[in-house]
């Protein structure tokens, strides 16, 4: 029977983060996660870890600067001690809100200069991530959401995690992302099980609730559970107009 964590950078997008984390809570949710927390008082999103009983199962590196396109940090050339800080922040508030994983994210282009700063700065992060018993996650990107991106495949990041060879370093594997660039999620669960290190899911192509789109949720997640995975599941779905909490059906349905 799965689990499921939500995405708090998704849902309930109206709330406050330790609000969020309550309603998520009362809406039967076994963990959460998010995306940059940064700007909420380490001390709030305690309160609220510990109110609920949830775990923090993960949070992303800074972009970079926004409005000059950035998308990460840690693939960029020349960029290394943005990069760095940027590690270095999310690693100390995860480890203040005991967050299970970081999410590094890599930013645009791919040449080799590309691939060199993304390894190097992994390694470090790997490093810095270990004294405190956090994963450090890498995340492919599908190619229509986020054109150039340089992590866009998970062969690509599987062979990138086999290169660094950190303990502590393992993949995002996103079924939404999956879907939307290779397909065949399942196989390709399967295939990298090894590597995975948490999993998320959105409905194909809109990013919109799992129940709705090309992808059979309801036979992912048996799949999952026939691998084994017992963790919780990232729902990293836009509720669009909807209140995230007329959004939650699929809970029961994908799972029954």
């Amino acid at each position: 029977m799965p689990r499921f964590s939500a995405n708090l950078g998704f849902l309930w997008p109206d709330l406050s983060l330790p609000e969020a984390i309550r309603a998520a809570h009362a809406a039967g949710f076994d963990a959460v996660e998010c995306h940059w927390p940064f700007e909420t008082a380490i001390e709030e999103v305690q309160a609220a870890l510990a109110d609920t009983g949830l775990k923090m199962l993960g949070l992303n590196t800074r972009r970079g600067d926004i409005s000059a396109g950035d998308n990460g940090l840690a693939a960029q050339p020349g960029r290394e001690p943005e990069a760095r800080a940027a590690i270095d922040e999310a690693i100390a508030y995860a480890a203040q809100i005991d967050c299970a994983a970081v999410h590094v994210m890599a930013g645009f282009g791919r040449s080799a200069e590309h691939r060199a700063a993304f390894l190097d700065n992994l390694s470090y992060a790997c490093a810095r991530a270990r004294p405190h018993n956090i994963t450090i996650l890498i995340e492919p990107l599908n190619r229509h959401d986020a054109p150039d991106y340089f992590l866009h495949t998970t062969d690509q990041a599987a062979a990138i995690i086999r290169e660094v060879a950190a303990d502590n370093l393992a993949l995002m594997f996103d079924c939404y992302h999956v879907g939307r660039s290779e397909g065949d999620v399942i196989t390709r669960a399967r295939a990298l099980q090894n590597h995975i290190g948490h999993i998320q899911f959105a409905g194909v192509p809109a990013r919109g609730v799992p129940d709705q789109g090309e992808l059979n949720y309801a036979a992912i997640f048996a799949a999952l559970d026939g691998m084994g995975w017992q963790r919780p599941l990232g729902a990293e779905y836009k509720p669009g107009a909807a209140r995230t909490q007329d959004t939650l059906g699929w809970m029961k349905t994908l799972t029954g």
